[in-house]
């Protein structure tokens, strides 16, 4: 056997392990009357969070620059140390809400497959065709919470690139040319990173609209 066949038949068995795995973590919740809507709601939450989480960090990095850009005096390497915390924290939050919203993405497949295999079990054509009608309605707002969490995430690696960079190039130049040099970057990086906590505010109101019909439907 080839390296390339070899490789390819790793990752179909590893994804059908993991497919195996989700699915016994599902069935395992619904045992004791956690469904998959639930745990959905409940992810969507727990991401909004970590992006909530994250728009601070990086806002507290944001604000690391601007006194370092601004320095007129004391220790460099104190204020370069907490520039660095701040984007460890950032990258550190950020990986957190990819994680995240993989896992949204992930019991959202399951629930919509679920669904959609028990539309053939309904004998009754109304109710198959208004269960069918919410599966839809509920998939299009799915889609659109996902593509504005996803949006957001694109934004965040590239606001990282550029605090490492700033960070690395103060870590061996901490003088005053330095902090001069990066003050050009700064505009930038700046509007980046606000463009980011505004494309992730945008995310977290999608995340409350979707958490508000997914419990309205489960009240009706």
């Amino acid at each position: 056997m080839n390296n390339s066949v070899l490789t390819t038949s790793l990752i179909i068995l590893s994804l059908s392990l993991l497919s195996a795995c989700q699915s016994a973590y599902y069935a395992a919740w619904e045992k004791v009357g956690v469904h998959k809507r639930e745990i959905l709601v409940d992810r969507v939450e727990n991401t909004k969070e970590a992006q909530q989480a994250t728009q601070q960090e990086f806002q507290s990095a944001l604000e690391r620059l601007t006194t370092l850009i601004n320095f007129d005096g004391g220790e460099l390497q104190s204020v370069y140390q907490q520039l660095n915390d701040d984007y460890l924290a950032s990258e550190a939050a950020a990986q957190d809400v990819r994680t995240n919203i993989d896992k949204v993405e992930d019991v959202a497949e399951a629930l919509f497959s679920e669904w959609q295999d028990e539309l053939t079990q309904y004998s009754s054509a109304k109710l198959k065709r208004q269960s069918e009608q919410k599966l839809r309605q509920t998939q299009r707002q799915f889609d659109k919470l996902l593509r504005s969490m996803r949006a957001s995430e694109a934004k965040m690696q590239p606001v990282l690139d550029s605090l490492k960079d700033n960070v690395l190039y103060l870590k061996h130049n901490l003088n005053a040319q330095a902090i001069a040099a990066i003050k050009g970057e700064f505009s930038g990086l700046k509007r980046d990173i606000q463009s980011l906590i505004t494309d992730m505010n945008r995310s977290i109101e999608d995340s409350n609209a979707f958490i508000a019909s997914m419990n309205s439907t489960n009240q009706s």
